[in-house]
């Protein structure tokens, strides 16, 4: 396996998600929604900086979702759906180093998507902490430029990096829609997933809590990379937290890649 054919396929990929209709879409939207929550935010008098926070770290979260979904369950069909897999196949390039290419093409897309939407909330922050009188701003439980924010920042990115994943390795077996619903499906789950644990004070029966508990261990638990209300209202997050958290996911996203790397190896294109 050669670092440099995977960078190769994970420049190509990242050139082609930056010429995507739908990032550029998707990023100007949710620059408009972070700029709107300062209308919002005027609304409520002394809770204003919180309301533009919060709302500027959902719209990253939301519409970088939508951009590892929509493009990560294409990743691997639009080469099969082209015919380009068979070209790129016949090269010296293996079908696992496709793979970790293009999820890695998707990874630098989506840093540079956190990345601008991060500086784009610091800039209204910025712009609010300069016309805001001294009494309001001692009135704040956070910094307008809280250092804090980039840890929320953080932890939505490697969210965004295990979703995608989840999206590669879906798109590995399956349709495009039939990927993303299921994406979406685990996305879902993945924020309730602890409830799965605790099934066993309402449900009695035995063989379904073990099977909840199961499904609780397996699925993928993404309630923990959400740290944006210790971060808005000024409560420190460990950093022992945050390592674990980008732990586990780094682990989840290694066994998916290899999973996918593995189904789409053994999978015949004629």
């Amino acid at each position: 396996m050669t670092a440099g054919r995977i960078g190769a396929v994970a420049v190509s990929v990242f050139r082609e998600s930056v010429r995507d209709r739908v990032f550029y879409n998707l990023l100007l939207f949710a620059v408009v929604l972070v700029g709107a929550s300062v209308l919002v935010g005027q609304m409520t008098a002394g809770q204003d900086i919180k309301i533009i926070k919060d709302l500027g770290l959902a719209a990253t979260s939301l519409f970088g979702l939508f951009v590892a979904v929509f493009i990560g369950v294409g990743l691997v069909w639009k080469e099969l759906e082209r015919r380009s897999v068979y070209s790129l196949l016949a090269k010296p390039l293996r079908r696992t180093e496709l793979v970790l290419g293009k999820y890695l093409g998707l990874a630098l897309t989506l840093a540079v998507n956190v990345a601008v939407m991060a500086a784009v909330l610091y800039l209204v922050l910025a712009w609010m902490w300069w016309t805001s009188p001294e009494n309001l701003r001692a009135a704040w439980e956070a910094p307008a430029l809280d250092p804090a924010l980039l840890v929320a920042f953080l932890l939505i990115y490697f969210q965004l990096l295990l979703v995608t994943a989840v999206a590669l390795f879906f798109s590995t077996f399956s349709s495009p829609m039939l990927s993303a619903a299921l994406t979406f499906g685990l996305y879902v789950i993945g924020h309730f997933n602890a409830d799965l644990k605790h099934f066993e004070s309402i449900v009695e029966s035995k063989p379904i809590v073990w099977m909840l508990r199961g499904l609780y261990y397996l699925l993928p638990n993404l309630a923990p990379f959400d740290v944006a209300g210790e971060v808005v209202h000024g409560q420190a997050v460990a950093g022992g937290y945050v390592l674990m958290t980008i732990g586990y996911a780094s682990v989840y996203i290694a066994f998916l890649l290899a999973a996918g790397a593995h189904i789409f190896a053994r999978r015949d294109f004629k």
